[in-house]
């Protein structure tokens, strides 16, 4: 939809907007909406991009402990309850789970994880799929990244200043029209991926199995998490961003570089497309 609303030109002099939108199947009603964007706060955006920061430092720290460092970092208006919904909005929990895991959702659906004790022996075996917080020091956006464990190769990412679902199926959808299907696609039990539209999505392909981590157990999706740790170490946090649009510009430039130039050593000084796409790179 919102591709379709980026091809009107509402100052054509050659086409009516209503003949545009006749040509694109769209209603002139759904041309002039504008969604309303949710603006975070100043403060809350310094907040949540210290969140991230100590979190990638200290990844087994829960909300009483970030809320600790929060305060050490001059954040003393900042209670336990806010911590918490600052993190859950970021999609973060510690590595190891607390006592008192939240309620999931009535239409989570969650499935188990089926790669303990599997050799990963080629590519489209297995994807890893993950969501992490990118923030800037005016805004901040969430990454969806697709990753082939066998190669490392990034085969589908996406930014989105919301968590919703549609933006990771669609990122899902666009992986497997290019690079074909998995037979295991990986995830963890975050509530967009144990969503009934998720999950629905997913068994529309009747040939790929979904697995998710155990809860609490990132290294069940390490490949990936070794991936954001790298995005943000080494782009993210070493150019830090002004804007959205220059972190979209810095992620397109780092995706480009970790498929076709980062060597890894796991893949014997290799680049993941070199190994994903069987040519020199």
């Amino acid at each position: 939809m919102e591709e379709k609303k980026s091809l009107i030109d509402f100052d054509s002099k050659e086409l009516t907007v209503k003949h545009q939108c006749k040509l694109l199947n769209l209603s002139r009603s759904t041309a002039y909406y504008e969604i309303k964007v949710y603006q975070p706060s100043q403060e809350e955006i310094d907040i949540k991009n210290a969140i991230d920061r100590i979190h990638f430092d200290e990844p087994a720290y829960g909300c009483r402990r970030i809320q600790g460092e929060l305060e050490d970092l001059g954040f003393t208006n900042i209670g336990i309850k806010r911590t918490r919904r600052y993190m859950r909005e970021m999609g973060i929990i510690a590595f190891y789970p607390g006592p008192n895991l939240s309620k999931r959702d009535l239409e989570a659906r969650t499935y188990p994880y089926l790669l303990r004790g599997v050799g990963i022996t080629y590519r489209n075996q297995v994807w890893g799929i993950d969501i992490t917080y990118c923030g800037t020091p005016t805004g901040f956006m969430y990454l969806v990244v697709i990753i082939d464990w066998f190669s490392r190769f990034v085969v589908g990412w996406s930014l989105s200043n919301t968590m919703q679902t549609d933006f990771i199926i669609r990122t899902v959808k666009e992986a497997i029209q290019k690079y074909g299907m998995p037979e295991i696609i990986n995830s963890d039990q975050g509530s967009q991926f144990t969503s009934k539209d998720y999950t629905e999505c997913i068994k529309s392909y009747e040939s790929i199995k979904i697995s998710m981590d155990g809860r609490g157990r990132a290294k069940d999706n390490a490949r990936t998490e070794r991936f954001f740790r790298s995005y943000k170490w080494e782009r993210l946090y070493l150019l830090y961003p002004e804007t959205v649009l220059e972190l979209k510009q810095m992620t397109r430039l780092y995706m480009h570089h970790y498929n076709w130039k980062r060597r890894h050593q796991a893949l014997g000084d290799k680049t993941p497309a070199s190994i994903y796409l069987g040519r020199n790179a």
